[in-house]
């Protein structure tokens, strides 16, 4: 087990998910805005029921295509988490074993 390859690995993706995090909560908020834009937008088109306009937005492409990026982002974010979680499981599993062989060495070695 290469331990340093382990640590790179897990430095490497904290700002990777950190940054997929932040993209996941951004559309996530934002997601809201677009809904409210696109029922402002609906109005303007003669749809007069709040249930309408909600209809205009939820069916709008660039909405679409919003919920779209919100699934990719979050896609992102599991996958560098999840690599993080498995890095630092590695990572546990190499101290446990090193510790291991010192007690053993140290059993033996008296």
């Amino acid at each position: 087990m290469d331990i340093e390859k382990l640590f790179h690995d897990w430095r490497n993706s904290v700002k990777d998910a950190a940054k997929a995090k932040a993209d996941v909560v951004y559309l996530t908020e934002f997601r809201k805005s677009k809904k409210a834009l696109l029922m402002q937008e609906a109005a303007t088109k003669g749809h007069k029921t709040g249930q309408e306009r909600e209809a205009y937005a939820y069916s709008h492409q660039e909405y679409l295509d919003l919920l779209l990026g919100l699934k990719a982002a979050t896609e992102k974010h599991e996958e560098l988490r999840n690599r993080m979680i498995i890095a630092q499981e590695r990572i546990g599993i190499y101290r446990t074993h090193e510790a291991n062989k010192r007690k053993e060495f140290n059993n033996y070695g008296n």
